[in-house]
């Protein structure tokens, strides 16, 4: 059993307000109950840290630093390094890598999904009277089979596509990846502004109603491929290239860069995505503006993981994504919610995790547990609030194995420690020794410049044990590398798999 502590959601006791909870734990909310918040998950993917303006970043991002200003920025928000262990910790409370699926992404023709014995985020607040529970943009957590369907895992409304998609024609692969529902859609338009407009209809049905909703926009900007508006180019035409990510070894195996004068065209494509994806997130805003329920609708805002080596700006944080280091996990965030205290333009510079958003909104919406298995996640609503400085004392773990299988990537955060390890997999003899064991100082050196580990071996070699320990948690048959299946694969018509239980499916 692993060293780490693994807690089940406890009770809290909410300040005395529209929100008081018992101390010893709250029953579920009956359904209608319109005291608990509405709820709006904005996850972009891909954006950099610096990517947005509230970090003093170069791209202007006024309607996205709305939500820090009148909210909270998080300082610390940490993700997994990829795409589909981030929705997938997002959606389940605990670290992707218990079910498999935080080595890599899903690959859209891979029979791999996000576990079916796992308890969903949008599963949970059903049971505390959230009627309507909308997902549009990028799913990316199972897609050959309709078991794994968002509305198959909690959703009652859904526009999604499962990857990367073309953002006007919306195919992959040649076939069209758009759906409604289960059903494959012709809509015309670009994908950031499409999805922005389906939740801006959904805040338009629902605002208003006797029971909150929940809304879930995993926008898939500025996600490669890198694709803007006509209009939206001349605005960042002026941008140079960014540097390239520091490490780019311990990124890639040692891939050539691509020349400077790509790269600086790469970035400005980015950044005028970057723009759509503002643009897009002003519409939401506005619509609960002009549904007068901006009081009490909480809304967080975090990127999935780092932005790309060349094209995201992490700003000064080493890394990028697909790494454990900062560059690649410590992403920008931002929520707000008037009514729950998180307000005010403050810095939470506790440490927050993508797996403790099912266990704060759990207790938030008034239960007592999340019924599924033992979470990963803490409740945190007091940290966002600003009563808790500290945050929970727990380690906190990333790990890949996307980009260099060979050379994976395992960190430990205890204490004011960070203990990256970039290697063979922990779970083979010798690995450790065959192994490159960084450790820092990661509150006085968050930037990761000064390894430690010759200093304090004691300190690495404890960090090692609890490294071990979490990469033993893989099960043995995780999702696969992105390319494995693909040789001779050809994608069916629409992306639309046939599939055995269609017909017992509800609402098929």
């Amino acid at each position: 059993m692993p060293s780490f502590p693994i807690r089940p959601l406890g009770a809290l006791a909410l300040a005395a307000s529209a929100f008081l909870l018992a101390a010893c734990g709250a029953s579920p909310a009956p359904s209608g109950d319109n005291s608990l918040p509405n709820i709006v998950l904005i996850v972009p993917d891909d954006l950099g840290r610096h990517d947005v303006s509230f970090h003093g970043g170069e791209i202007a991002t006024p309607n996205i630093d709305r939500i820090a200003a009148e909210g909270v920025l998080i300082e610390r928000f940490y993700t997994a390094p990829i795409c589909s262990p981030t929705r997938a910790g997002l959606m389940t409370g605990r670290y992707p890598i218990r079910y498999g699926l935080m080595r890599n992404v899903i690959a859209p023709w891979q029979d791999f999904g996000l576990d079916t014995e796992e308890v969903t985020l949008p599963e949970v607040l059903a049971r505390a009277g959230y009627e309507h529970r909308g997902v549009f943009g990028k799913w990316h957590l199972g897609h050959i089979s309709r078991k794994y369907h968002p509305l198959r895992r909690g959703f009652t409304e859904s526009v999604s596509h499962n990857t990367s998609i073309d953002y006007f024609t919306k195919e992959r692969f040649g076939e069209r990846d758009w759906f409604h529902g289960y059903e494959p859609a012709f809509e015309e338009g670009y994908v950031t502004d499409l999805v922005a407009g389906h939740a801006v209809r959904f805040i338009d049905r629902h605002a208003g109603g006797e029971a909150p909703f929940l809304l879930y926009v995993p926008f898939n900007a500025a996600h490669s491929p890198l694709q803007a508006k006509e209009e939206d180019l001349p605005l960042y035409a002026h941008l140079e290239a960014i540097e390239p990510a520091r490490s780019w070894e311990e990124i890639t195996s040692g891939g050539p860069l691509a020349p400077e004068e790509q790269r600086r065209e790469r970035r400005r494509v980015h950044a005028a995505m970057v723009h759509a994806l503002d643009e897009g997130v002003g519409r939401i805003l506005q619509a609960i503006d002009d549904h007068d329920i901006a009081e009490n609708t909480l809304v967080l805002f975090f990127s999935d993981n780092g932005g790309g080596v060349d094209v995201g700006d992490n700003g000064p944080y080493r890394g990028a994504k697909s790494t454990v280091f900062e560059g690649g996990t410590r992403v920008a965030a931002a929520a707000r919610w008037p009514a729950g205290g998180i307000s005010g333009g403050g810095p939470v510079k506790a440490p927050v995790a993508y797996i403790d958003v099912l266990p704060t909104l759990t207790a938030i919406a008034g239960l007592e547990d999340h019924g599924g298995k033992e979470l990963d996640g803490r409740n945190v609503r007091e940290v966002l609030a600003g009563s808790d400085l500290d945050g929970p004392a727990r380690d906190l773990y990333s790990f890949v194995g996307q980009k260099n299988p060979a050379r994976e990537q395992v960190s430990v955060m205890s204490d004011a420690w960070k203990l990256v390890v970039i290697g063979p997999p922990l779970d083979r003899p010798g690995s450790a020794e065959a192994s490159d064991q960084l450790l820092y100082r990661i509150e006085e050196d968050p930037f990761e410049e000064r390894d430690l580990a010759a200093d304090h071996p004691d300190v690495a070699a404890r960090l090692l044990v609890k490294a071990r320990e979490f990469r033993a948690l893989q099960p043995p048959n995780p999702a696969e590398p992105f390319g494995a299946g693909w040789e001779g694969f050809e994608p069916p018509p629409n992306w639309l798999f046939p599939d055995a239980d269609a017909a017992e499916s509800p609402g098929s």
